[in-house]
């Protein structure tokens, strides 16, 4: 059976569930903003000036180091060899990327739904979504570290370093720096 790229039917699977979940991501944001166009500034809450600034240069770099640890996951590793903790095999990742995408997905029409009528439970969600993408950030920059074997080189550190990157942009600006300027 023919592969696509040559590629392990696990990365395969990591492959499609980047392709339909991006595509998702994407979706949500392009619809949210179309049906609430001259709205976009609520999604930064208070958040303005060099904080601002600091924030999308951070969200440049953490979509640059997606596809640095992505790189590595699709084309370097091998799922037949490789663990994690010596026990977890390579599904650890096709479930990574499903919690981070699919709560990706989220963000947007959550947050443009807690603007339009603020409900607690809306609130909770926003919360919950970025909770998941970060932690899964964390989950992976953790598994990477835990490869057994050990790989080397310089791909395997440029997706360790942006894991580390895309972990402290998820977990700690979007899931507790954020929040606090949203006005809810």
């Amino acid at each position: 059976m023919a592969s696509l790229l040559g590629m392990h039917p696990q990365q395969q699977v990591c492959l499609w569930i980047n392709v339909v979940g991006g595509v998702a991501v994407i979706l949500s944001y392009i619809l949210s903003i179309l049906a609430h166009q001259g709205n976009a500034e609520a999604l930064w809450g208070s958040i303005s000036g060099g904080l601002r600034s600091f924030y999308f240069v951070s969200m440049l770099l953490a979509a640059v180091s997606y596809f640095a640890f992505t790189y590595f996951i699709l084309f370097r590793l091998n799922p037949e060899s490789v663990q994690v903790f010596q026990v977890i095999k390579f599904v650890v990742f096709p479930i990574i990327y499903c919690l981070i995408l699919i709560s990706s997905a989220l963000w947007m029409p959550l947050t443009y739904a807690m603007g339009g009528q603020p409900q607690i439970g809306i609130w909770i969600g926003i919360r919950t979504v970025l909770l998941i993408v970060g932690l899964a950030a964390l989950c992976l920059v953790i598994a990477l570290l835990a490869l057994s074997p050990r790989p080397s080189g310089t791909a395997y550190w440029l997706a360790v370093a942006g894991s580390i990157i895309f972990c402290i942009h998820t977990l700690i600006l979007d899931g507790m720096v954020w929040p606090a300027f949203f006005k809810t």
